[in-house]
């Protein structure tokens, strides 16, 4: 007589308090690779006898390869389990910093900046599975919270590149973040959760899908636009300060930019807020409050190009006020994107990421070139000009549905 076996419910695991602070912790420690060399291009220039211009090219090369390593990789995040997948991504970044750390010439470091790029892109496999794990309600408070500790591991990488480079020279912390990141691997290794998969489709069809989904997805479609054009804006802003900062008009050394990255530390508390205002109000309401805030901050870093104390201050306000903008965007922009389609969120944030980080490294690109042609208002201009078009898309879809209820 044959025995009817009735599956067991999969149960999810529980997301509680520690395991988001872990999932925060692990977000920031990962992301600092991609952003600590802004803070040390001089450095790094002085150190292989290069251009300023030219060194500056480390930080595009790390973004370009974040941003494909996230449409090559991250899809595998609804393919495989996460503990696997998580750990072997930072062992290889961890040989990624090694390989930085010892490299003798630019084009090496640059070879080497691009792999730390493509396998660093640990924070956005956690951030749909934290969604994924999280209840409906609360889905824009954790990945709100998430990405608390995702900037501030952008703002302390400044920091702690920008004073430890300074002491110990430009490779110190490459090799400091590779201890980091191994000790990291470890701690997944033994604390994320165990997850199950949510298809089998092969790799091929994952890497498409995205594709897919940027084709047939009109609100994924809404959140790239937004991100490539505000994170274009911050990367040539941050990009260009460390050459501002330590060029003829302050003289100061690299401690300063990671000095002022810590004044960014506000949007640490920002995201959260912005979270919960998204779950309250919606993410277009945030957008727009978002893109207003990114050209206010033009205007304010307008007062960096005058030096001094006022200079400064500036710099540190305008940053401030373009990091808030950004990340809180960034809150918006996901949650948009993650109540979408609940299966396929990997996917949908390898399409989101990748065009994000895509306008990222041309924003690296552009703040160098700006800053060669026009100095610190060029830079200014840059920021304004794409912070405007992406309001000026955001307050013509405001309109659509206005002048559709106005023909009914």
């Amino acid at each position: 007589m044959s025995t009817l076996v009735v599956p067991a419910p999969s149960l999810k695991p529980v997301l509680n308090r520690p395991l988001i602070l872990v999932l925060s912790l692990a977000c920031g420690v990962a992301v600092a690779n991609i952003y600590f060399p802004q803070a040390i291009s001089p450095l790094i220039a002085s150190g292989l006898k290069t251009s300023k211009s030219s060194a500056a090219l480390v930080t595009t090369c790390a973004q370009f390869g974040y941003a494909a390593g996230i449409f090559l990789l991250v899809p595998l995040g609804d393919r495989l389990r996460h503990r696997r997948l998580v750990t072997t991504l930072l062992v290889l970044t961890t040989v990624g910093l090694v390989l930085a750390g010892t490299a003798t010439t630019l084009p090496t470091l640059a070879v080497a900046s691009t792999l730390i790029g493509v396998t660093t892109v640990v924070p956005q496999i956690l951030i749909p599975m934290a969604a994924g794990l999280a209840d409906p309600e609360r889905r824009g408070e954790v990945t709100g919270t998430l990405l608390s500790g995702l900037i501030g591991g952008i703002l302390l990488a400044r920091t702690f590149s920008g004073t430890l480079g300074q002491w110990l020279g430009w490779r110190a912390p490459y090799l400091v973040a590779a201890v980091a990141v191994l000790v990291l691997s470890v701690a997944m290794a033994a604390y994320l959760p165990a997850t199950t998969p949510s298809t089998t489709e092969r790799y091929p069809s994952l890497v498409a899908a995205s594709v897919r989904l940027l084709r047939s997805e009109p609100l994924l479609r809404r959140s790239c636009q937004y991100q490539v054009l505000v994170f274009a804006a911050f990367s040539a802003a941050w990009t260009a300060l460390a050459l501002h900062v330590t060029g003829p008009k302050y003289h100061l050394g690299t401690p300063a930019v990671g000095v002022l990255a810590l004044v960014g530390a506000g949007s640490m508390l920002a995201t959260p807020r912005a979270g919960r205002a998204t779950d309250r109000l919606g993410p277009d309401a945030v957008n727009l409050r978002c893109l207003i805030g990114v050209l206010v901050a033009a205007a304010v870093l307008l007062l960096g190009g005058v030096g001094g104390v006022l200079g400064l201050v500036g710099l540190a306000v305008g940053m401030l006020g373009l990091d808030v903008a950004m990340q809180s965007g960034q809150v918006a922009n996901q949650a948009r994107i993650f109540a979408l389609r609940p299966q396929e969120r990997a996917r949908l944030n390898t399409a989101y990421m990748t065009c994000a980080f895509l306008g990222g490294s041309a924003g690296s690109w552009l703040g160098v070139r700006a800053y060669s042609a026009f100095g610190w208002n060029g830079v200014c201009g840059a920021v304004a000009v794409l912070g405007a078009i992406a309001l000026v898309l955001c307050l013509a879809r405001a309109r659509r549905p206005q002048q559709a209820r106005q023909a009914r």
